[in-house]
């Protein structure tokens, strides 16, 4: 049977690839680092999610710039591997892989955390959830794209429904209580601002995936153009967004307490959804509506509007999930490939064709260190990595700038772009505490065996045809089914199908 074929039937616009940007950042993430700056700065903590957004859009940009120069799928793995050599392409993936494998062990941990506020759980049962979670999750990647695709619709598709309805009746509630908001703003920096690296590496974790929307600039209109300017507004986006949900947090819970609860958002909506009154503001003038919610007893008002919440983080941390699992082993596949990683990571199932042994081995060893480790160690961990990822993929970028005859198309002020680039991802890696280090340092340390003995170094047949345009172009067409954070962009689709518009990534063949 002949495979489907994708086909473009016109470049991406500055529209498309801004919702690929978004649609790789907004996931779970948000759920579990909302109340993280809190415990170290307090309410100053709005300003490491402004800090946290700059830094990654600087960083961001350097990735532009190497897309646009070297348009080669790999990410930073494919950047650095040109600029600098194959172990530096190695050292790179395999910390890039190491990165996507702390943060699947977050999301487990992550799903317990929320699933016990609805039901208590011993440690026996966190960890045989934690298990299933994860072994579920695993089985439908296994068992193809397709599948995955479909379950990871059904996870997500109230994902930001939750946040939005978060956002509405926060801002409500908010200006309704004006004085209670200054209250709870005020004093800005109670603990100073010592603590604001601390907290900018857990934060700043909320805004990676970004690396994932990196598709060749030759499909790209414009590239030189429209990649910066799709960053750039795709990260301002993410950040309002981000910046919406933690200043109705900060404004409702006082920040003394957050550090003490795992589960922001139902904490804050619960004290949003206390009393009926607030709840009409947003029915003004509507007087049925008004009467049926004053005829509900504000328990139930509670419990419907925290139930929302708490379930939509349970699918949306499900659902991020499933989609890292797929990302995390398709780079051990595309280095195994390559001839960099063990051959096993390459082996393809018979039936479903995907790579089984290494979504069961990243699956079994992110379950343990889920057990093992806590949200802050997982998360400083994941940024270590992904900070020396990024800081070489900031170095590769005057480089490859100099070797690629499309130099000329570079941006203005590379250089300096790539400067600021190191020094943000080097004053990342100075605050991570040093055990943390130490793990990331020793399982570095771990990837030279790796890379020296157990890889082949002969480029497998493989990899020609997975690096081909027309796989890249069906791995970017499956992302864009599976970001169902892009709901305009399934908007847009539906009225070009209607308008009988043609469209990017659209017609299967």
């Amino acid at each position: 049977m002949e495979e489907e074929r994708v086909e473009l039937e016109r470049k991406l616009t500055l529209f498309d690839v801004t919702n690929l940007v978004i649609g790789a950042m907004i996931g779970a993430d948000i759920f579990i680092a909302a109340s993280f700056g809190a415990n170290l700065v307090g309410p100053a903590s709005l300003l490491v999610w402004v800090a946290s957004g700059v830094i990654i859009l600087i960083i961001a940009l350097n990735f532009a710039q190497c897309v646009t120069l070297s348009p080669v799928v790999g990410g930073p793995y494919a950047f650095a591997k040109n600029a600098l050599g194959k172990f530096a392409g190695f050292t790179v993936g395999w910390s890039f892989w190491l990165a996507e494998w702390f943060s699947l062990a977050v999301f487990p941990v992550a799903f317990v955390k929320y699933l016990e506020y609805f039901i208590p759980l011993t440690n026996l049962e966190q960890i045989i959830v934690k298990i299933v979670f994860v072994a579920f999750l695993t089985l439908t990647n296994i068992l193809g794209t397709k599948v995955a695709g479909r379950v990871n619709d059904i996870l997500t598709i109230g994902k930001l429904g939750p946040l939005l309805l978060f956002i509405a009746l926060g801002l409500v509630y908010s200006i309704s209580n004006f004085s209670m908001t200054v209250f709870n703003l005020t004093p800005f920096a109670p603990l100073g601002y010592s603590q604001f690296g601390s907290a900018l590496i857990l934060i700043i974790w909320a805004f990676a995936g970004f690396e994932h929307s990196t598709i060749p600039a030759n499909e790209i209109e414009k590239p030189e153009k429209t990649i910066p300017r799709a960053i750039i507004s795709g990260v301002l986006i993410v950040s309002v967004f981000y910046f919406a949900i933690n200043f109705i947090i900060l404004s409702v819970v006082p920040w003394y307490q957050l550090g003490n609860i795992s589960t922001p958002l139902t904490e804050a909506t619960k004290i949003i959804s206390g009393t009926n009154p607030y709840l009409t503001v947003i029915a003004s003038g509507d007087s049925l509506y008004q009467a049926l919610l004053q005829s509900i007893p504000p328990p139930w008002t509670v419990a419907l509007a925290t139930g929302i919440i708490g379930v939509g983080a349970l699918l949306a941390i499900s659902g991020a999930n499933e989609t890292g699992m797929l990302g995390t082993s398709r780079i051990s596949y595309a280095m195994a490939l390559d001839g960099l990683f063990p051959k096993a990571f390459a082996k393809l199932h018979r039936r479903f064709k995907t790579p089984y042994i290494a979504l069961i081995i990243q699956s079994a060893t992110a379950i343990i260190a889920s057990i093992l480790g806590n949200l802050n160690q997982l998360i400083s961990s994941a940024v270590f990595f992904l900070a020396l990822a990024y800081l070489v993929t900031c170095i590769s970028s005057p480089i490859l700038r100099k070797k690629s005859p499309k130099a000329t198309k570079g941006f203005r002020g590379s250089l300096i772009l790539a400067i600021l680039g190191a020094a943000c991802c080097v004053y990342l890696l100075t605050q991570i505490k040093l055990l943390e280090i130490i793990i990331g340092l020793i399982l570095l340390a771990i990837g030279i065996p790796v890379y020296v003995i157990l890889t082949p170094k002969k480029e497998l047949s493989e990899l020609r045809a997975y690096l081909s345009r027309q796989q890249i172009l069906r791995r970017t067409w499956e992302a864009e089914q599976v970001f169902l954070a892009n709901i305009v962009r399934h908007i847009k689709r539906l009225y070009c199908r209607i308008r009988g518009i043609k469209q990017a990534y659209c017609k299967l063949t």
